[in-house]
């Protein structure tokens, strides 16, 4: 079955409307969750430092995203969890019991942890069901069958279960590594990049009906993404990850509104850049002044979020000039040129095009604004 096919076919059981054949909600099996807890965790590949120093917690039952660009320690992380990779400093534990230290090393079957793969890691030699099975080999044969048979009638492949990956689209291949690795009930679920292999057309129904199913399970959950829109929308939250260390743990919401540093900022939105000077408080910028609360005085970045920069065809505002504008669908983004600022400014304009040549006032939404010392890196 192609993912054209997939998509045409009936609407979801559970009454979605999204028309995909996932299960029923709320069948998934139930885990006790673990608390899943890393102590200054360090790792390297010879001279290259993978993760430093690392400290987090995670609550039991808890969502967490691993978010950050390529290299900046996210996998490795989540190996060290696994117990696939033994760091070289620091400690992992579960419900405060080490199962990786200097002294100690559980390997990955006696954690009690699933793992979906980024690349799925479907065993091809296998059916659908001896793979969902394959993590089910301590119980009797017919109980491991009844048990993976339930785990792909919630993810709507129980139809499929005598099939081989091949056979299965990715968004299928996909909702069989989820099923493999929730069918034993883990108390900790790791997800490396999950849904990266799919086109943006499945990837968002995808997402919806995985959170369904973990929050279902009650597993504590860790997953890997470079995406941010991602992390926003599935994490309870987020650590940011840089050069392998820790930026930012928290809810969304804090992350978005209240980063810790420009690099944050601009990491969950497009900003403008705008040079400006603190004094008690208040940011003078080519701008206009803002509030910059907390920031010491002296050079500041004022950055402006593109949705937060307006435009006004009343005069009202700086002068500025529009130099380009480029529809978007829902948005035009527009590019505007401001005397004493260098280079362009970039807007998120709604409500009709405003021409190339046109002259505008530009102001600037409080709201959208975040001000960070200029010697930040």
């Amino acid at each position: 079955m192609t993912e054209t096919t997939e998509q045409g076919s009936a609407k979801a059981s559970n009454g979605n409307g999204r028309g995909w054949h996932w299960g029923q909600r709320g069948t998934a099996g139930a885990a006790i969750p673990a608390r899943l807890t890393f102590e200054n965790v360090s790792h390297s590949y010879g001279s290259v430092r993978a993760v430093h120093n690392l400290s987090m917690d995670v609550a039991p039952g808890e969502i967490v995203a691993l978010l950050g660009q390529s290299g900046c320690g996210k996998t490795t992380l989540l190996r060290i969890a696994a117990g696939i990779e033994r760091q070289t400093g620091g400690r992992v534990s579960l419900d405060n019991r080490s199962v990786a230290d200097a002294e100690k090393f559980e390997p990955p079957e006696r954690r009690g942890i699933g793992l979906v793969f980024q690349d799925y890691a479907l065993f091809p030699h296998l059916t659908i069901r001896q793979n969902v099975a394959f993590g089910l080999r301590r119980l009797p044969k017919p109980e491991a069958l009844r048990a993976a048979d339930a785990a792909l009638a919630r993810v709507g492949l129980l139809h499929l279960a005598e099939n081989f990956p091949h056979h299965l689209s990715g968004g299928q291949q996909q909702r069989v590594a989820l099923a493999r690795a929730v069918a034993p009930r883990p108390r900790v679920l790791l997800m490396d990049e999950p849904f990266s292999g799919l086109d943006k057309r499945l990837r968002d129904s995808v997402r919806d009906e995985t959170l369904a199913v973990l929050r279902e399970t009650r597993a504590t959950s860790l997953f890997v993404t470079h995406d941010p829109e991602e992390a926003l929308r599935m994490a309870d939250r987020i650590a940011l990850m840089r050069q392998g260390s820790l930026v930012q743990l928290d809810r969304p919401e804090v992350l978005y509104r209240n980063p810790v540093s420009l690099f944050a900022a601009r990491f969950f939105s497009e900003v403008n850049e705008i040079e400006g000077v603190v004094r008690d408080g208040v940011a003078e910028t080519p701008l206009g002044r803002v509030s910059a609360e907390g920031v010491a005085d002296g050079q500041a970045v004022v950055a402006v979020r593109y949705s937060g920069l307006m435009l006004n065809l009343g005069g009202e505002g700086v002068p500025g000039r529009v130099v380009a504008s480029r529809f978007l669908g829902e948005i035009d983004d527009v590019e505007v040129a401001v005397e004493a600022v260098e280079g362009t400014l970039r807007a998120r304009q709604r409500g009709g095009r405003i021409a190339p040549g046109t002259d505008v006032g530009v102001t600037i939404d409080a709201r959208d604004v975040l001000v960070f010392p200029a010697s930040e890196p």
